[in-house]
């Protein structure tokens, strides 16, 4: 076999198995990914909780400032029923009464109804708490896995990486580059094995004549249909 080509077969395998450890560390990832989105999601109806909680407290306290004002109105207006001398003043003053009365009673009604919502609201602000809490925990543990998991795949495609610096060295760089030049739209199926004499990466049938070459493998030889390089793997006793 040619030795420029035995050397691609060997960097293109090699290029294989660099590759092969991208879906490992894409799936490593994707586990922080999804329990980071737990924990988003989670934190998310934390801070709504504590944001409506303290919207209703805001509301409570103006309720409350207002009742204040209502009450120094009232005891206001009984020192000013001593003083009415007219039918007509003492109606308006009663009027006036009634109507803060009204008010004092609807400001109790809301301070009870927002502190009612908000006591369920803190039950739910707990169980979120503890929710985010647990997520969190997960979340240690998970990235704690994930990092050993990606610190033993960088490791192992470092080496790789090194094996793929020395065969490049090897080869001579026109054919270096007339290989790279194919994996920048085959990826890892520059080269190719022919296989029931068709090319195993567009698996379009050879001509007789391209494929005798290709079992001489004098020379590097291309698909002449998609462009890839081919050549024929060994036959085993279990092929046989």
């Amino acid at each position: 076999m040619n030795k420029h080509l035995d050397e691609l077969i060997e960097l293109s395998k090699n290029d294989k198995a660099i590759d092969a450890y991208t879906p490992q560390l894409d799936a490593a990832n994707k586990k922080i990914a999804r329990i980071q989105k737990k924990i988003d999601a989670a934190q998310g109806e934390l801070d709504t909780l504590n944001n409506d909680i303290a919207g209703n407290t805001a509301k409570v306290t103006v309720f409350e400032e207002q009742l204040t004002l209502l009450n120094e109105q009232l005891t206001s207006n009984t020192k000013k029923a001593k003083e009415i001398t007219t039918e007509k003043e003492m109606k308006a003053l009663s009027l006036e009464e009634d109507i803060a009365k009204e008010k004092m009673t609807f400001a109790n009604e809301e301070i009870e109804r927002l502190q009612g919502i908000n006591a369920t609201k803190s039950t739910l602000l707990s169980e979120a708490s503890e929710k985010v809490e647990a997520l969190s925990t997960d979340f240690a543990a998970v990235n704690k896995e994930v990092s050993v998991e990606t610190a033993v795949i960088e490791k192992a495609k470092g080496e790789l990486f090194v094996k793929r610096e020395a065969l490049s060295r090897k080869l001579e760089q026109k054919v270096l580059a007339f290989y790279e030049k194919i994996r920048i739209w085959a990826g890892n199926t520059a080269v190719v094995p022919v296989k029931k004499q068709a090319c195993y990466g567009c698996y379009m049938k050879l001509n007789d004549k391209t494929y005798s070459e290709v079992i001489r493998a004098d020379e590097i030889c291309n698909c002449p249909h998609c462009g890839r390089i081919l050549y024929i793997e060994p036959v085993t006793a279990e092929d046989a």
